[in-house]
């Protein structure tokens, strides 16, 4: 028997078959674009999701095999509205990338109360939060909102389409602030109403329980058998954790994509406005998490400049560029930035130029300043009581060593590099195994190389950083004024 795992990400979807082993038997891709329609929107058309979907499926099982359960998983949180037949009625409005709702959060947050959304969602209102952006469609196009009754997101989205069944699970709605009151883990009624009063709310379930299973329309259109199982599922990040099993209080996961995320596991409720604290992907988890709104965005950005050279030769000029990129120093605010910050308004500045830099330099710089967010993030999680005791590595830009060397060397945090760094396509296939009750998934992915931090470099990395940090201040008024200046354009 096998297992199929298939994740919606933002630039790519990846589906994984997978044996009860763990052992990957087959992987397939289907790369897309979002669309950016006005500065600060990042949307994609869900149908796309459902037809990479059956894609990927169909080329997975090409080879004749039968898969005993499903799981699914994407990004987010996401707002894809839907009428009362299920039909998305615009393309959905992606996480904290997609900054339109700043005015819909400063006006929500007037009426409801930092704090009152702070105690009872665990989160404050930001770019990465549901209520805004609905909010934001009942003001700019307000006949989708008044025909607005569903809310899905990719992997319910994909959920929904394979099963009929209308289901959240209880981390991507512990993301839709400030709909979910964390503390009772339930739908929070009062403030939904003050948001979208005729909403139909989905059923919560949480991420490794059963969705529902293969209805005969879905099958004919994937190739799967009808009654097959499908998951719930949740968010990439937090299915990437599950890949790699990162799932314990004191684990911290960090996702390597377009974007970098970080989670760390919780033993209880923390809750600090400069990240986001929810629940966890299993009951009795609670998750304090953070998000740069670019990582891999801007290394490929500056590959494209480039000329799209192979990557391989970016990464060897970048290893000879050496600490410090030639005195170069990068704020990766290319997309403004979630945590810790939360400023919409930041962004990218780069510091020290001079002629004599080459592309080496300024792709050493973007590596080095992702690894500088990640180590600020880190900073303060733990000045909110998250204790981080193991760092296990994930995604696609694991591949390479020079990016996972410098955050080891930035943070002074070794890193564990699992065997396999497919990502959440391959936590929904190992929940799937969970879901079936067929596979002990515990030895799962073992780890394959641990990236320890040099000293030398930690130390001059040590003298950066401060400068790193006191770049934002000192350049904030001036990138505020120039992206008024762009909206205004």
């Amino acid at each position: 028997m096998t297992f199929l795992g298939v994740d919606i990400g933002t630039s790519s979807s990846k589906g994984v078959l997978a044996d009860a082993s763990g052992a990957v038997l087959a992987t397939a891709v289907r790369e897309h674009t979002v669309r950016r329609p006005a500065p600060g929107h990042v949307e994609m058309d869900p149908e796309v999701w459902w037809r990479e979907f059956r894609g990927i499926t169909r080329d997975l099982l090409s080879g004749g095999a039968r898969v005993r359960a499903v799981g699914v998983s994407g990004m987010g949180p996401c707002v894809t509205l839907a009428d009362s037949a299920d039909r998305p009625l615009r393309p959905a409005i992606l996480y904290g990338v997609d900054t339109r709702a700043v005015p819909q959060i400063a006006r929500l947050e007037a009426e409801l109360g930092r704090q009152a959304v702070l105690d009872r969602c665990g989160s404050v209102l930001s770019t990465q939060a549901v209520g805004p952006k609905v909010a934001w469609v009942a003001e700019h196009e307000p006949e989708v909102f008044a025909a607005a009754r569903r809310l899905f997101m990719p992997a319910s989205f994909l959920a929904h389409r394979l099963t009929g069944a209308y289901v959240l699970d209880h981390h991507s709605a512990s993301q839709s602030v400030p709909f979910y009151d964390t503390r009772e883990q339930e739908w929070y009624r009062p403030w939904v109403d003050a948001v979208w009063p005729h909403a139909e709310l989905p059923e919560l379930r949480w991420p490794d329980e059963q969705a529902g299973t293969v209805t005969a329309g879905a099958a004919a259109a994937t190739g799967l058998a009808p009654g097959t199982p499908v998951l719930t599922g949740t968010i990439d990040a937090w299915t990437e954790a599950v890949s790699v099993d990162a799932t314990r209080p004191g684990d911290l996961m960090l996702m390597y994509g377009t974007t970098m995320f970080l989670i760390a596991t919780v033993a209880g409720q923390l809750r600090v406005p400069e990240l986001w604290s929810t629940v966890g992907a299993f009951p009795g988890t609670r998750s304090l998490a953070g998000g740069m709104a670019t990582s891999g965005a801007v290394t490929e950005w500056l590959r494209g400049l480039f000329g799209s050279p192979d990557r391989a030769v970016l990464l060897a000029e970048a290893a000879d560029s050496g600490v410090g990129a030639r005195g170069l120093a990068m704020l990766p605010y290319f997309a403004g930035e979630r945590t810790p910050i939360a400023d919409p308004d930041a962004r990218g500045v780069i510091a020290g130029l001079t002629v004599e830099h080459t592309r080496g330099d300024l792709y050493r710089a973007a590596l080095e300043a992702t690894a500088h967010g990640v180590r600020h993030n880190i900073e303060a999680m733990r000045q909110a009581g998250a204790g981080i005791e193991r760092v296990v590595a994930v995604g696609g830009g694991t591949q390479g060593r020079l990016w996972t060397r410098i955050v080891s060397d930035v943070t002074g945090l070794p890193q564990d590099i699992p065997t396999v760094t497919v990502g959440a396509a391959y936590g929904a296939a190992r929940l799937a195994a969970r879901l079936a009750d067929e596979a002990a998934t515990e030895a799962w992915n073992p780890v394959r190389e641990r990236r320890v931090p040099d000293p030398a470099a930690v130390a001059a990395y040590d003298r950066l950083h401060s400068l790193y940090r006191d770049l934002y201040p000192a350049t904030r008024d001036t990138v505020h004024a120039l992206a008024r200046l762009r909206r205004e354009a």
